[in-house]
């Protein structure tokens, strides 16, 4: 039988929502894996939108779930209307939405808090037994709502191509087992039945973070 699988985006565009490429690696592999999907999004407005070309905040406002509908090509669905008992897994691509609007990490580092919504949903799915597969930024969230658990953003020292290499140490003071991976590598934390990859946390040619995705899926339908 086909794995039911939702994912959550968190808008559209690196900047301001979701890692555009990582969700659609995200639906290839689900897709070419047999998977049925149903993307889901807060209803809610984005903490700021941000000119792609300059990669300046630009005047206006957007709401979470109506930029999502670019990437699910219309079918979204309100994430309060999400119910796990219908769903063998969860998958959250990254992209500064997760850190902006399905959180407050880009404004409060370390001290950050997880909307309650996505906080609700992700232990959810945890106290069903069901899988989370989480990529780039988006294990921050599981870092908050599932203390002490296994993840992985990529490596832990800084340099050209692993920029963002400081997450990890943040990682690790909140309590949680940071493990280095490459870009095309995926962590299982057996326990959580959480998988992580790093994605575009580091500075990887497309088809490594197509590819390390792929991986990531993988595992995550092996746990579902």
């Amino acid at each position: 039988m086909a794995k039911r699988v939702a994912v959550l985006l968190s808008g559209c565009g690196v900047y301001d929502g979701t890692e555009i490429h990582e969700a659609s690696a995200t639906l290839v592999h689900l897709s070419r894996a047999g998977a049925k999907v149903k993307m889901f999004a807060p209803n809610t407005e984005q903490m700021h939108v941000v000119n792609h070309c300059e990669g300046k905040p630009a005047e206006g406002k957007r709401n979470v779930l109506q930029e999502s509908a670019r990437i699910a090509r219309g079918d979204v669905t309100d994430l309060a209307k999400l119910d796990v008992k219908d769903f063998d897994a969860l998958v959250i691509p990254g992209g500064f939405g997760v850190a902006k609007n399905l959180s407050d990490w880009a404004v409060k580092g370390k001290d950050y808090t997880v909307q309650p919504q996505v906080e609700k949903v992700i232990k959810a799915f945890r106290q069903a037994g069901k899988p989370l597969a989480m990529c780039c930024i988006s294990p921050v969230l599981a870092a908050k709502a599932l203390p002490g658990c296994e993840i992985t953003v990529g490596q832990d020292k800084e340099c050209e191509k692993w920029p963002y290499a400081q997450t990890a140490g943040v990682m690790k003071d909140m309590g949680c087992t940071h493990v280095n991976k490459n870009v095309g590598e995926a962590h299982v934390d057996v326990k959580n039945k959480l998988v992580t990859t790093s994605a575009f946390m580091c500075n990887a040619a497309f088809h490594e973070v197509f590819d390390g995705i792929g991986v990531m899926v993988s595992e995550l339908l092996k746990l579902a």
